[in-house]
């Protein structure tokens, strides 16, 4: 059985708008605190860097509401942000792209850019995710220890989704680095002001609009091609559309899977039991255990919708206009809908977590190439450094919207 985290906080003591709560080592036992007394709860928002604090958020914590607020597209809307503070709507959708929008736009872009995600498109890079996987592993295994982050959980789905796009090698460090800091607020070793944050976001858009123009009179074999020369219903993605999801696709297809990889990397050196069960039947365990390391990851902490009426949620009233945030990481653990929630278990079956989104329109469109992507490298790691293990803390990003870890040391036999 998973030991059930506490805290000494009284829950009108919590304070979720408070970048100093995200760093306590209780947080676990905050939420569950929140679950059982308080499971929707307002919180203030306090002040970042120049921008004044914003109205305060609801916080929805249990499951059940969790898949009531993101299944509900027509009550709680995406258009108005989902982060919790306030940015104009145009900025929004210039660095979360259809994340940020509503039907019918969201579904018309959606419509375009899912051709570039069916189970078709993602088997046919089974083999070069496993040549990149292969490669990465090739770079660290005679070195008997790296950090797991940089040299492992990074590289590959940075390397994955650069050329999916067409981004050529040479500028894939300037792309991590640039995700580093849209994912990195909260993060002073990420980002230090707002402004530092918007320009890395245009960099990141610019190059988006240059490649989706070059596409456009050159086509290649990349994603970027098919979006630029995709149509549903006569319609096809304006460069500047492209150039705001390339910036989504770039964040998200890079910071969530090397979290999650991390740590899975983490829970299984932690769990020598469960690491021995995946590794003693890997491709009959292998599904379900990629569902509870995405499940204990839960890369992205929450995101927001704003409620279009007044409306009862957990027993509480939310009134119109008021920003609803669900919390995925709690929804993950919560006690009435998952049996022992805070045990690491590869077998875990059912499993329907909130690692991809809480379900309704907005669930990962990425969702199956992550799960590949973290099948292959554990794969690899298992059978070219089956004692690899982690062997100091993790430095964990300061966030309250990323799970991130942005360093770890781990060993090996040298192979």
């Amino acid at each position: 059985m998973g030991t059930s985290p506490t805290t000494e906080l009284s829950v009108d003591d919590i304070r979720l708008g408070d970048p100093a709560t995200w760093v306590r080592a209780d947080l676990e036992g905050i939420f569950a605190k929140l679950r059982a007394e308080r499971p929707v709860s307002f919180h203030d928002e306090l002040a970042f860097q120049n921008i004044p604090p914003g109205r305060g958020f609801w916080a929805v914590t249990r499951y059940d509401d969790v898949v009531r607020v993101s299944r509900d597209a027509t009550t709680f809307i995406s258009g108005k942000g989902t982060n919790i503070g306030d940015i104009p709507q145009e900025l929004a959708e210039f660095l979360g792209s259809m994340i940020n929008m509503d039907a019918p736009r969201h579904t018309k872009l959606r419509h375009i850019v899912s051709r570039g995600f069916t189970p078709k498109q993602v088997r046919k890079l089974e083999e070069y995710v496993r040549a990149r996987a292969r490669k990465v592993v090739d770079a660290v295994a005679e070195k008997g220890e790296c950090d797991f982050v940089a040299e492992i959980a990074a590289p590959m789905p940075l390397q994955i989704v650069c050329d999916m796009l067409g981004i050529p090698e040479s500028d894939e460090q300037r792309v991590f680095e640039l995700t580093n800091i849209v994912l990195g607020v909260g993060d002073p070793e990420y980002v230090t002001s707002l402004e530092q944050l918007m320009a890395a976001g245009f960099e990141l858009y610019q190059y988006g609009l240059d490649l989706a123009e070059e596409r456009r009179r050159t086509p290649g074999d990349d994603i970027t091609s098919t979006l630029m020369h995709a149509e549903v219903d006569g319609e096809r993605l304006t460069p500047s559309e492209l150039g705001s999801f390339f910036v989504l696709l770039v964040v998200a297809g890079n910071e969530t899977t090397r979290t999650a990889i991390s740590h899975g990397m983490l829970a299984l050196t932690k769990n020598p039991g469960e690491r021995a069960r995946w590794q003693s039947d890997f491709e009959g365990v292998s599904p379900s255990a990629v569902e509870e390391i995405v499940r204990w990851a839960t890369p992205v902490i929450n995101f927001r919708r704003t409620a279009t009426r007044d409306v009862e949620i957990g027993g509480q009233r939310v009134k119109e206009g008021d920003k609803v945030v669900m919390f995925y990481n709690s929804a993950n653990r919560d006690e009435r809908a998952f049996a022992d929630p805070y045990r690491f278990d590869v077998t875990r079956s059912p499993n329907d977590h909130f690692g991809f989104g809480g379900g309704g329109p907005h669930f990962c469109l990425g969702a199956n190439l992550a799960r590949r992507e973290i099948k292959v490298m554990f794969e690899e790691l298992f059978r070219r450094l089956p004692d690899i293990e982690v062997t100091g803390e993790p430095s964990m990003l300061q966030s309250s919207f990323i799970h991130g870890i942005k360093r770890m040391p781990a060993s090996f036999t040298p192979a």
